[in-house]
């Protein structure tokens, strides 16, 4: 029997796509504790938002320039006049990407993604990239800082924190001790491997990379999303090994006959097959390899469903005559209604380039989702996706760097005979329903929760 007790899950992002915490946040609401997840506003999303799942959602107002160490009515004049700033954007409309703070366009933090002046060659190109990588480092610490000034008041006092990712996890850390209250850490990758900290210069990725580990081993529990990362996370910070929840998703039942929302959504002739990529768009996804391998799919188009900073650089790929209609996207849909759009697709496409260590181990959300879903999958012949796929039998692996191999994979599947293809769904179906669920995975967090604050969650 369940203790009623208050939860608070802090996020970096604008919590509007986050699935794990969504799942989360319902499965403790559903058990009668009070929930609230506290994130980050952006311009035309509110402040207070009652979740149909049972929980609160608070947003609170962060920025680098919020976290400069500055007196009292400095910073409230500042204040007052972001403010004033974010509702004029909010009357025109929202801006940005959701969830991703953005640096000043001066100093991209994504080099990727840099203007071309940053980009340059020889030591003035050196400068710039440096420049970039110092103000990409501050800016995290004055994120974090402005983030966690902003929530001392925002949310009632609770007896479980829990972090998500490198920057939720000091602001859970300051409100558990704040309130004499248990902190969890969730790290859902080996961040300074991954993303735009895997591409800094070797002294920021440390620095980073030590305030984490003092941040881990301040929390009292650890956990993450697969035994390949708790294994380097524990050796790295010198704590016990992590707790492992699988970023499953919830049971799911998909609707018999299919329905053909994607087909629906983008007006496609019904022969068409459809192999989705859903999530961020990003690099090192295997977007690009996605696009070059679907013109070798007869009949079939590419869908991208989801945001992210490539997204601009997508649209002007699928509007090329060279994609021939080849390539369509769909922005993100919210966690509630996602397995019902992954559902509508013919195989799910996740051929995660082996470019930094996290994206070698990784297990992503979309794995789990798509055999939720009863949908085969084609992903990375990598180590943190190989085993389940074997072993589920709920897709084919692939070399991710290779389109022609990737292009061939999804015609196996998509060109099968239809007992063949009903076979793959249903293996993936089974393993969600029997395995890689959701269920399970809560019954282990709640297990951790009870051991932490004394009473059964």
């Amino acid at each position: 029997m369940s203790v009623p007790q208050r939860a608070v899950l802090v996020l970096p992002t604008t919590a509007e796509f986050d699935s794990r915490t969504y799942r989360i946040a319902s499965a403790l609401a559903a058990r009668g504790h009070d929930v609230t997840v506290l994130a980050r506003w952006r311009p035309g999303l509110p402040e207070e938002e009652a979740h149909p799942a049972g929980y609160r959602i608070r947003r609170v107002k962060v920025s680098a320039g919020a976290g400069l160490p500055l007196p009292g009515p400095v910073y409230r004049a500042i204040s007052r006049w972001r403010q004033g700033r974010r509702e004029r954007e909010a009357a025109v409309g929202p801006s940005g990407v959701p969830g991703a703070p953005a640096p000043p366009p001066a100093s991209p933090a994504d080099p990727d993604e840099a203007s071309p002046a940053t980009r340059t060659s020889g030591p003035l190109g050196r400068f710039r990239r440096a420049g970039a990588s110092a103000w990409r480092t501050l800016a995290i610490a004055l994120v974090v800082r402005s983030q966690t000034r902003a929530s001392r008041d925002a949310v009632p006092p609770a007896d479980l924190y829990h972090g998500m990712a490198y920057m939720g996890i000091p602001v859970a850390l300051d409100l558990a001790r704040r309130h004499a209250a248990r902190a969890v850490y969730d790290a859902r990758d080996i961040y300074v491997d991954a993303g735009n900290l895997a591409r800094l210069p070797r002294p920021f990725r440390a620095l980073v990379g030590r305030l984490e580990r003092g941040w881990a081993r301040r929390a009292d529990r650890v956990i993450t999303v697969n035994r390949p990362y708790a294994e380097v996370m524990a050796q790295r910070w010198g704590v016990e090994l992590p707790l492992v929840v699988l970023n499953c998703a919830y049971r799911f039942d998909p609707p018999e006959p299919r329905e053909r929302r994607l087909h629906e959504a983008l007006g496609l002739p019904p022969e068409t097959r459809v192999v989705l990529y859903q999530g961020g768009f990003s690099r090192d996804r295997g977007i690009e390899q996605l696009i070059e391998a679907i013109r070798d799919v007869d009949r079939a188009v590419l869908v991208l469903l989801g945001y992210g900073p490539l997204r601009a650089e997508l649209e002007r790929q699928a509007a090329d005559p060279a994609t021939a209609g080849r390539v369509r996207l769909l922005p993100a849909v919210p966690p509630t209604e996602l397995l019902s759009w992954v559902a509508a697709a013919d195989v799910v496409a996740m051929p995660i380039q082996p470019t930094t260590l996290n994206h070698r181990l990784t297990t992503p959300n979309k794995l789990f989702e798509a055999m939720a879903a009863g949908v085969p999958v084609v992903a990375s012949d990598l180590p943190g996706m190989a085993d389940i796929v074997r072993e589920s039998c709920c897709g084919l692996l692939v070399d991710p760097t290779d389109p022609a191999a990737i292009a061939g994979v999804i015609r196996s599947i998509i060109d099968a005979p239809e007992a063949e293809r009903a076979a793959w769904a249903g293996r993936a179906l089974a393993a969600a329903h029997a395995t890689y669920n959701w269920e399970r995975q809560m019954d282990l967090l709640l297990a951790e929760y009870g051991r932490l604050t004394g009473k059964p969650w």
